[in-house]
């Protein structure tokens, strides 16, 4: 039996033929394939669990957008400078934050619908902002914005390969040819968007992660092995806020927001001991510096933590941004308006990833990747609120080059 860049010919002979494959079906992939199919190419979207399965899902706080009557998209990409502590690729910033608001509105068109008062949206400021620019979907803001995308991908002409990770990518004479599960796939161009791998970090560190199984990071090697370029791979972020107690809550993440409605972080003597509103590495570091000079808490089962006072939190505020967190507390005997919760860092996020350009193109021409994948928008640290944003802007970016790359 004759092989063809080590497969077998039968199964190439049956390889399905598009102009688009999508791997991954987070907000990114979804964003990719949209905007693929919309700009007229055949699309096919793999991925390696359910169609639901993906963090984006998972995201809770909100997404960013300079909507306020104070704020720009100018001051966004200020305030996403000195996040990342001026390791970012400005250009990258400078095209998140400028395209924001239309991603709002695009999002919107497609079917989410953010919370909203006073006539306007309803808009929190976040760790590391200088303004008041997380738009949510109550404390569900991922689920809405994945469902809504899914829902429109599954009604377009695309095709979707659920349980279908992509075991091997080589390149072909027009384009690429991918393994997907049992599926053989080619399409001109591909477009990367399988997310970070902090669950697998989270396992071989014996500590606890956010994210869902399936960030593994295979696909980023896969990436590389094809000689792709990265940067800051070993720039890991940790929520500050994953829920430590009860059994129950951990490895979830408190949701910034609570931060923002007017929670604040205590050591074990009930003093501040950080701004809580500061950017997440800095806000990690101090609970796991609190902890270490003895002033923090130990929970029931032998881990650290501080409290999180959530008490100060309005009941109108929690019952608006907040439901599912005073759901999933509750349901574990704690009311978190009633007493502070106990909290300790959770790995959450791979800050980098992929070099990409502007349009999402890797550093190997037909190749994309967007969302977590990729690295440089972010730098070494990411605000909370920009993973969805960058999804969106990115992912629409990659989708539209891609297909643009495969008419070629």
């Amino acid at each position: 039996m004759a092989l063809e860049n080590g497969w077998y010919s039968p199964a190439v002979a049956h390889a399905l033929r598009f102009d688009v494959l999508v791997i991954g079906s987070g907000a990114s992939g979804l964003a990719s394939a949209v905007a693929a199919e919309r700009a007229g190419a055949r699309v096919a979207l793999a991925t390696k669990g359910s169609l639901q399965s993906c963090n984006s899902a998972k995201a809770q706080g909100g997404i960013q957008a300079a909507v306020g009557e104070d704020d720009s998209p100018e001051v966004h990409a200020e305030d996403v400078w000195k996040s990342s502590h001026e390791t970012a690729d400005m250009r990258l910033v400078e095209i998140l934050t400028s395209e924001a608001p239309g991603t709002i509105h695009w999002l919107e068109e497609a079917g989410v619908a953010f919370t909203r008062e006073n006539g306007g949206y309803r808009i929190a400021r976040c760790g590391g902002a200088s303004r008041k620019r997380l738009l949510q979907v109550g404390d569900r803001t991922g689920n809405a914005i994945t469902k809504a995308l899914r829902e429109t991908l599954l009604a377009s002409s695309a095709r979707t390969f659920p349980k279908s990770p992509l075991k091997e990518l080589d390149r072909i004479e027009n384009g690429w040819r991918a393994l997907c599960g049992d599926h053989v796939l080619e399409a001109g161009s591909v477009v990367l968007a399988a997310g970070g791998r902090c669950y697998r970090e989270a396992e071989e560190r014996g500590e606890l992660s956010t994210n869902h199984p399936g960030a593994t990071g295979e696909v980023t090697r896969i990436a590389i092995d094809l000689g792709a370029e990265s940067r800051d791979l070993d720039a890991l972020q940790y929520h500050p806020n994953g829920g430590a107690w009860p059994e129950n809550m951990q490895g979830y993440s408190i949701p910034e927001t609570t931060r923002a409605y007017g929670a604040v972080l205590l050591n074990a003597d009930g003093e501040e001991f950080t701004d809580s509103l500061g950017p997440r590495d800095e806000v990690s570091q101090a609970i796991v510096d609190e902890v270490e000079k003895g002033m923090g808490v130990e929970t029931p089962d032998g881990r650290p933590a501080v409290w999180i006072d959530t008490t100060r939190i309005s009941p109108e505020d929690a019952d608006v941004s907040l439901p599912y967190m005073l759901r999933r507390y509750r349901a574990g005997g704690i009311d978190p308006l009633a007493e502070p919760v106990l909290t300790y860092p959770v790995l959450h996020y791979q800050n980098g990833g992929l070099v990409i350009g502007e349009h999402g193109e890797t550093t190997v021409e037909g190749l994309f990747a967007c969302g977590e994948i990729a690295g440089g928008t972010h730098g070494r640290n990411r605000m909370m609120g920009n993973s969805l944003l960058e999804c969106c802007v990115f992912g629409r970016r990659a989708g539209a080059a891609a297909a643009e790359k495969a008419a070629a």
